[in-house]
Parts: C-alpha cells; structure tokens; sequence
C-alpha cells in the first residue's frame, strides 16, 4: 500500500514508476498536461532523467518524496516527468534550452516553461532547500514579471529554432580531407591528450569511443605511431581503471576522475556496444591480450545480465542498490583477502586494495601495477598468474550473486540494440568466437522480428511508436555491419528499406540534413537535427556513413553523393573541433582515401571474408557469395576455375582477381 499515488503509474517507463508514487502530482508528457497548463495559465516544470540517473534517485529522495516540497509544486505548477530514453527528443529541446541559457547541462534536468512550452529558466540536480528557494522565485517572478519572461522564453525559443546551417556556418561542396588537413585535424586532438592517465585530459571522463575510433583509423590512414600508441595506452588505461567492472565485465558509464577509477556505477547498454566495438579495433591492430580478455568478458556480462529472452538487450543496470552508489561493486580489505585465500597478497595487490579501502572506505578495484611486474615479484609464470587471477574473478562473482542488485531498466531501445549489434559483430570480426556470432545474430532476428513492421522501426518492441533518426541510424549500420560479418544478404536489404523511409520521413532537403523526428511525429517548439558527436554519435554522421557504405553495396551513385554532400557540409568544423566531430572525421577519413569494395565469389568465401576481416580495414565494404550472381555487386565476377576468387575495387573499377587472402590484403590500402 501506498500513501501516494499519481498518474505515472500507467506507464510502462521504469524510471516514471519510480515517481508513482511521490506526493508529487506527476504527469506524463502529454497533451492532456500540456492543455491544463493552458486552461489553468500554470508555468510547467519539466524533470527529465533516466532510472540509473544517480543524482535524479537523490533528487527525488530529498525533494519529490518530500510533501511540503510537493505541496508548492502541486499548488503553483504542471508538473511532468520524462524518462530521456523514451523521450529524446523532449530532452534534446529543452538541454540545448538550458545550455542556450548559458547553464551547464545534465541530469535530473529541471526546466520551467511557460504554458505554451517556451523555456525560461533551468537546471539540473538542486539539494532540498534550493529547490524550495527556486521554486517560490519562479512562481513569485511568473505572478509578477509575466512580462519578462515571456520575452525571455520567446528569445530563447527563436534559439532553438536556428537552422543548425545558420548557426554552424555549414557550407562546403568538399568532402575530401588533404594531408595538411588531416594533420591539423590529429593535432587540434592531440594537444587535448591526457599523457598520464589516456584519453582527453578532463575530469570527469567519459570514453568517448568514436574518438578513439577516430584515432584508429587516422592511424590507419597516416602510420603515426604516436597516434597508435596513445590509443592503446588509452584502451589499456580505461580497461585497468575503476570503471571498468573487473569481477562481471562490462563498463560504467563515466569516471569520475582523471584516472578512469571511480565510476558512477550504473552501466549503459549505449556505452558496452560502443566500446565492444572499439575494443575490436583496437585488438585488430595490436593483438593485445587485454582487448581480447576486455571484449570476452564484456559480452559474457551482456549475455548474463542485460539479455532478454527475446533477443533483445535490456538499456541499463542502476548505480545505486539499497539506496546506495556503488554498493554492489565496491568490496572491504576483508571482504578480498577472505575470497582470495593463499593469493590475498597477490590479489590485493594486483587489484590496488587497501584496508583503509581506496575509495569511501570501500574498495573500486582497478589494476595499477603491470601483470609482468607482479608475475616477477610473486614468483609465477604467465598462465599460473592467469588461473590464479580467473579463479579469484569466479569466486568474486559467485559471491556478488548474494547481494541485493542494483535495478534493471528492462526498456529495449531499438537505437541501442542496434549499436549493440555493430559492436557484436566487430568483436566477432576480431574474435571468430562462435558465442559472439550466435548472439548477434539473436538480436539482429529481434531487431528484425519484433521492431519493424510494414518498413517503419519501431523504437520498442511493445509500443506501437515510431523510432527516432538516432534508431534508425544505428540499425541500418548494425544490419550493414552484420552483411558484411554473415553474409545474409536479407539484412542488407533492410537496411535499404530502412533508409528509403528516413528520407521520405526525416530528411530536410533545405539544410541537406536530417530531422531527430519523423514528419508524423508530434510537434515540439522546436525540431531538432543532431550535428556534433557526444557518447553516441550524431544520428546525421552515423547516417551519412550509412549512405556510403550501402550506396557503395548497391552500386547506387546518387546516395553516395547524397552521403559525401552531408560530409562536406561538417569538414571545416571537422578541423577545427575533431573531438566533437570524430564520427564525422572517421568518416572524412574513409573518403578521402581509396574506398575499397572487396568482392569474394565460390566455394570458400565465408573463410576468406572471415580472415579479411579479423584486419582492421576501415575504408571498405565487403560482399561475398558462394554462388555467383548478377545482381550488384557480383556481375561479371566469377570463381576462377572454381577457385573462391576475391576481387579488389575502387569506384567500380576492380584490380586483378586473386585466390588467396594475402594476395588480397596486399592489393588493399
């Protein structure tokens, strides 16, 4: 039973079930909200967060559950609550609403609108009195100033509906990087890097894969070593640090410190797709051990703990567990010793733990000597220091099992699910392991079965709603990306029905952009178009890498114009700003070389497409067949003397056909 109950407790959102039952008078975004904000000429309060948001848990403790703190908001205002993954696009407006206010961003995001949704005042995490204060000012300024703010929302609201090409200066008919261009791309990032803890130098420190994807393939590109090495040392640093969770696998969403040590815990599905793939990369072009253990060990934990039965991958795991951050992944002096027996001293040793604890008198356990160094000192060969370390991490697990766990958010996003899908079959590429593959293709049969329906992407499987441009972006590059790993030519051929509905639904043929929302979705004050990369990529880099790639499998010249049009749009910001724009540079990158097609008929292309791509080659697309074909890409090609013959080609034009991966390898960039 329950003292409170509002009208969150029809949704099927997980975070907006937490707020079901706070004295708060919560609603749903809505226009039946929207209308009794009008009607009764109320300021609406909009609190956006998500249900492993951390500070959005302290938020709703300290201030939502409070009823003298519910009983102004209910009296003064419309009160509503947004779960950011349902709802990104409500949460796209009204963050570059607070940021267009010259206030910093994040969650709980707490914006004041006027009734007709115009946004004059916001915020994020505010403790109780603050908000107490915040509130009687806002409703004070509402009853008294109605003037000023009005005028106040109405500038802001003409912000937020600039054309980004206005407002960024997009123009440029020139796709191609040059080589003085490429260089001062890699050094406007390189000032950025951290020399002594990898990454970019900030505290706190995000991943940001398609950074370091944009490093790889710069790499790639150039041979600079130092680019290579700051990469691997970075990959090496993030997968040693606290954020990294070293007893299930899997990855937090952020450090918070320079170090990569001590997370806020809860771990995104967004997050693990990314940085499986990245880990992939990285293992394609060093081989090292630790990519290989990192990725193994990231797609046991998405199998064990983030798997529906359906295929489909639940979005996040929650910091807090009994009401507590970190709980269930931090450990005592004690807690270890007992665990690791006779191997105490290594162990503890291995993982920084200390009995004072190294974080809040608990222990986040991070890797801070080198394992040869350790093997050294305690006297052990590399496979004893191994079994030694793997039985330590099953009995950890084992004992974890018992505890309370952190709250599992069971929303399947489509977006998500698909950038989880890329990152399956890049670590499959890498790995050949055969686990890897049959999950993957688990979830591409889900992706397919259960979101999309008469060619429209749902975003959830059990709500008849139409997915944003960030969902379909990421599923057209999961399903060209799963082609290119299985060969299961149904895939590519959604991806191409998937795309002819984003440009009749989502393209702006004005900007040469695409719109976040489909034409048929509802209005906002605003409609968005994603430019920069942030922890996700931008839908619209994502999805002009989409168009050269499928255009180049379907030998279809006008949508690779169309992709590389977009891409010279971006280029100057590329080189000047390549950190929030590294998805776009990748992409710059890719077209500014030779783009290889690599074409494999007969008996053993499955092999042969297998060891082509266990190399990191960016600049491609890989087709193959077992039996030849006449549709594109496969006419006029043929097994030579029934050899599986692979053929290498740039724009159309193919080198000699050869028989042998190594002779392909060679002809390639």
């Amino acid at each position: 039973m329950h003292e409170y109950t509002n009208n969150l407790i029809n949704s099927t959102s997980p975070y907006l079930l937490q707020h079901a039952h706070n004295p708060v008078n919560w609603q749903e975004w809505s226009e039946e909200a929207l209308e009794q904000a009008k009607k009764e000429d109320k300021p609406i309060l909009v609190s956006i967060g998500y249900s492993s948001c951390h500070w959005c848990h302290v938020m709703e403790k300290e201030s939502f559950e409070d009823t003298a703190v519910a009983s102004i908001m209910n009296e003064h205002f419309i009160n509503i609550k947004v779960d950011r993954e349902e709802r990104p696009d409500v949460d796209q407006v009204y963050m570059e609403a607070v940021h267009a206010m010259g206030l910093q961003g994040g969650w709980p995001l707490n914006v004041f609108l006027t009734p007709d949704q115009k946004p004059f005042y916001g915020g994020t995490y505010f403790p109780k009195q603050g908000w107490i204060n915040l509130l009687t000012s806002i409703n004070e300024a509402f009853e008294k100033n109605r003037k000023k703010i009005n005028e106040s929302a109405e500038a802001f609201t003409q912000n937020l509906q600039a054309k980004e090409s206005e407002k960024y200066k997009l123009e440029g008919t020139d796709y191609t990087l040059s080589e003085n261009e490429i260089s001062e791309a890699f050094q406007n990032l390189a000032k950025k890097f951290d020399r002594v803890d990898g990454g970019i130098k900030k505290s706190p420190k995000f991943p940001m894969p398609s950074v370091w994807q944009f490093l790889a393939t710069y790499y790639h590109q150039t041979k600079n070593e130092d680019a290579l090495n700051h990469l691997e040392f970075t990959l090496e640093k993030i997968a040693d640090g606290g954020i990294y969770d070293h007893v299930g696998g899997g990855f937090a969403r952020y450090s918070t410190d320079e170090e990569w040590h001590v997370p806020h815990f809860e771990k995104m599905l967004y997050d693990n797709g990314q940085l499986m793939s990245l880990y992939a990369s990285g293992y394609k072009l060093t081989k090292n051990p630790k990519f290989r253990q990192t990725i193994e060990e990231t797609v046991t934990w998405l199998e064990r703990e983030m798997l529906d039965d359906s295929g489909g991958f639940y979005s996040a795991l929650d910091a807090d567990s009994e009401g507590e951050e970190g709980k269930f992944y931090v450990w005592t002096y004690e807690d270890i010793t007992e665990l690791a027996g006779a191997d105490a001293a290594l162990i503890t040793t291995y993982y920084d733990v200390q009995k004072e604890g190294n974080w809040e008198g608990k222990n986040a356990l991070r890797v801070v000597k080198e394992e040869k160094e350790l093997m050294s000192e305690f006297g052990f060969s590399e496979d004893q220091f191994n079994q030694k370390i793997s039985a330590f991490k099953k009995a950890a697990l084992a004992k974890r099992e018992d505890r309370v766990r952190p709250g599992l958010d069971y929303k399947i996003i489509a977006g998500w699910n698909g950038l989880t899908l890329y990152g399956l079959s890049e670590a499959y590429q890498a790995l050949q392991g055969s686990s890897i593959l049959e999950l993957a293709q688990k979830n591409a049969t889900f992706i397919k079965t259960q979101l999309i329906k008469d060619g429209k992407l749902n975003r959830f499987p059990d709500k008849n709603m139409e997915g944003f441009m960030e969902d379909y972006a990421a599923v057209i590059q999961s399903f060209i990306k799963y082609y290119e790993t299985t060969l299961d030519s149904e895939y590519l051929e959604l991806a191409q029905t998937l795309t002819q509905r984003v440009e009749e639904m989502f393209y702006d043929e004005s900007e040469k952009l695409y719109f976040f929302t489909s034409d048929e979705n509802s209005a906002l004050i605003a409609r968005k178009k994603e430019l920069f990369d942030n922890v996700i990529p931008s839908s619209n880099s994502i999805m002009a890498w989409n168009l050269i790639h499928l255009g180049t499998h379907f030998y279809d010249d006008e949508m690779i114009k169309k992709g590389k049009s977009i891409l010279a749009q971006v280029k100057e910001l590329i080189v000047t700003e390549p950190e929030y724009l590294s998805n776009w540079g990748m992409l710059a990158l890719e077209v500014s070389n030779k783009f290889e097609e690599v074409i494999v008929v007969g008996p053993k292309t499955k092999q042969y497409v297998n060891e082509i791509n266990k190399q990191f080659l960016p600049a491609k697309v890989i087709s193959g067949t077992i039996n030849e074909s006449d549709k594109p890409p496969f006419q006029h090609k043929s097994a030579m003397n029934g050899e599986t013959t692979i053929y290498v080609c740039y724009d159309k034009s193919c080198k000699r056909p050869v028989t042998s991966v190594t002779d392909a390898l060679a002809q390639m960039n």
